[in-house]
């Protein structure tokens, strides 16, 4: 956990100054994170009501997008959705964009995630209705985005974690999906491009993306994974949205 502080405080000014159209927000977390438990933020005094003696600690930023600061907060997620997990198989489906829409995603964050979220729920909505897949227009699924890569290089994607199978309309019973199969990763990924496009058009910003990066394939993969333990211990996250 205290990695990506080492290589803020090691790498982050140059960082900034190769980037100088940085956005703000970055530039905070940056230096947040840099003076976390460094004893910039100042110190909290404590004393044991036993022996009477005085330990001090380095404050902690208390920045969302701190490891450190995040860890207990992440822990209790994890503890909570654990409580809520149905019986029966789960997924790992993720949704990814190709590179060169990722900087224009970049340079409109709000748009960009929001987009993404949209046109990937719709897809898996749409396929997990198929009655020759599930049938079911009330499929639970959790999505989670990360906007980077285990290389710290921008790569926005989510990650949805997926149980096998949906509610009946009348919420009367369960309507499993195969124990290895939810629906068709390639059927995905064509309805996700449509809708992320749709998005864009909607926003008026379809001219402002290189049209050849709607003739590529965007990326999407499913694994059944078992039970959801393994999917949500990966899937602490800094930002998600529930469906």
């Amino acid at each position: 956990m205290a990695k990506l502080a080492e290589i803020f405080k090691t790498f982050g000014q140059e960082y900034m100054q190769l980037f100088p159209n940085l956005p703000r927000e970055h530039r905070k977390v940056i230096k947040a994170i840099q003076a976390c438990r460094s004893g910039e933020l100042g110190v909290a005094i404590y004393q044991c009501q036993n022996s009477g003696e005085f330990h001090t600690v380095n404050r902690s930023c208390g920045n969302r997008h701190c490891p450190l600061c995040q860890y207990q907060k992440s822990q209790i997620w994890l503890e909570k959705q654990k409580a809520h997990q149905l019986p029966g198989p789960y997924f790992m489906i993720t949704f990814t964009v190709p590179e060169e829409l990722r900087m224009f995603i970049r340079s409109h964050q709000e748009l960009g995630y929001s987009a993404l979220f949209k046109a990937s729920s719709q897809a898996l909505k749409i396929l997990a209705k198929d009655q020759k897949f599930i049938g079911t227009d009330q499929p639970e699924f959790t999505g989670v985005l990360h906007t980077w890569g285990r290389q710290l290089i921008f790569h926005p994607h989510i990650h949805y974690i997926v149980p096998g199978g949906g509610l009946s309309s009348d919420k009367s019973g369960w309507l499993p999906s195969s124990p290895g199969f939810y629906v068709p990763v390639k059927a995905l990924s064509r309805i996700f491009k449509a809708k992320l496009k749709k998005e864009m058009e909607k926003a008026k910003l379809l001219d402002s993306i290189d049209p050849l990066v709607w003739k590529v394939a965007l990326n999407v993969n499913s694994l059944a994974i078992g039970e959801s333990k393994a999917s949500l211990t990966y899937g602490k996250f800094q930002e998600s949205c529930r469906f």
